[in-house]
């Protein structure tokens, strides 16, 4: 079996598309299908199913991804251990996060890790999903709530407050309601519910039953833009909303809580690209864990 042929099978499986794996790794398109037809061969296994769309694992592809990730990891250990620890750290890694968490909190974090180690490319998708990291959307994911499935390796962020703001021109306009049953006469802002992409992001009906969104948004950030304009009454992250001049909490005894997770797979544990960004997430949030 050759360890090229096993790369190239690593970035098709994880882009889904020759064109795109070629593009990745700065080789042909054709030289990426016949590698992998030869890596087929050689095991004896059709590994990719070739679709119009893109590739799709096979059921002996999704078992050899396992086998290749963790060749893959023993590699990158080698050239490190043998390198030694005076190897500048250089590659990429990916961070997926919720829009919240990834633009108010983490972006600017990340100016002092870019500085740190000028060498490492750092990509930032503040994004409303879920990430594969098995397929390598992301190399990390910050999640709500901890992953239940999955060769996943996990560990606890931070506890955060969700809150009731609203603006304060809209205060002045609408009034302040004194109970959770006021909040029927108001407008409310809320979340797209069909494209809420985890139960534990639906808190809407934590608050109120029967909550119904005047306004909605797929985000964290949108639903404080439309907030701050005057839109109505939403749930909010305290750590972003308190920080607003024109943002007021109402019904402060209402509150929900919620926990950020940093994931990541554990093919990927060894690498010292990946071990450095995680310590540098885990100790920056935890120097500004009183914000949350």
């Amino acid at each position: 079996m050759n360890w090229d042929d096993t790369r190239i099978f690593l970035a098709v499986a994880r882009s889904g598309q020759f064109l795109a794996a070629a593009q990745r790794l700065g080789i042909n398109h054709a030289t990426v299908a016949r590698r992998i037809t030869a890596l087929e061969t050689s095991i004896a296994s059709k590994l990719l199913d070739r679709r119009t769309t893109g590739c799709v694992l096979t059921e002996d592809g999704e078992r050899f991804l396992e086998f290749a990730e963790r060749m893959e990891a023993e590699m990158l250990n080698a050239r490190t251990a043998i390198g030694g620890s005076s190897v500048e750290l250089s590659g990429s890694v990916r961070i997926g996060a919720p829009d919240g968490f990834g633009v108010h909190f983490l972006a600017p974090k990340l100016v002092k890790l870019s500085d740190r180690f000028p060498a490492l490319t750092l990509q930032l998708v503040p994004l409303h999903r879920s990430f594969s990291l098995s397929r390598r959307e992301a190399d990390i994911a910050i999640t709500v709530g901890r992953p239940e499935q999955g060769r996943l390796i996990s560990r606890s962020l931070v506890t955060y407050r969700l809150a009731l703001y609203a603006s304060r021109s809209y205060l002045e306009r609408a009034g302040v309601p004194q109970s959770l049953e006021d909040l029927a006469q108001h407008r409310l802002v809320g979340y797209v519910e069909d494209l809420v992409y985890t139960p534990a992001l639906n808190y809407s009906e934590e608050v109120m039953k029967g909550w119904h969104s005047s306004l909605e948004c797929s985000s964290a950030l949108a639903q404080t833009e439309a907030v701050r304009a005057g839109g109505g009454i939403g749930v909010l992250h305290s750590y972003i909303a308190a920080k607003d001049p024109d943002l007021v909490q109402i019904l402060p005894e209402t509150f929900l809580t919620r926990t950020y997770w940093l994931v990541y797979h554990e093919s990927v544990k060894g690498l010292r690209r990946i071990r450095e960004t995680c310590d540098f997430i885990t100790e920056e949030v935890k120097r500004a864990s009183s914000e949350f």
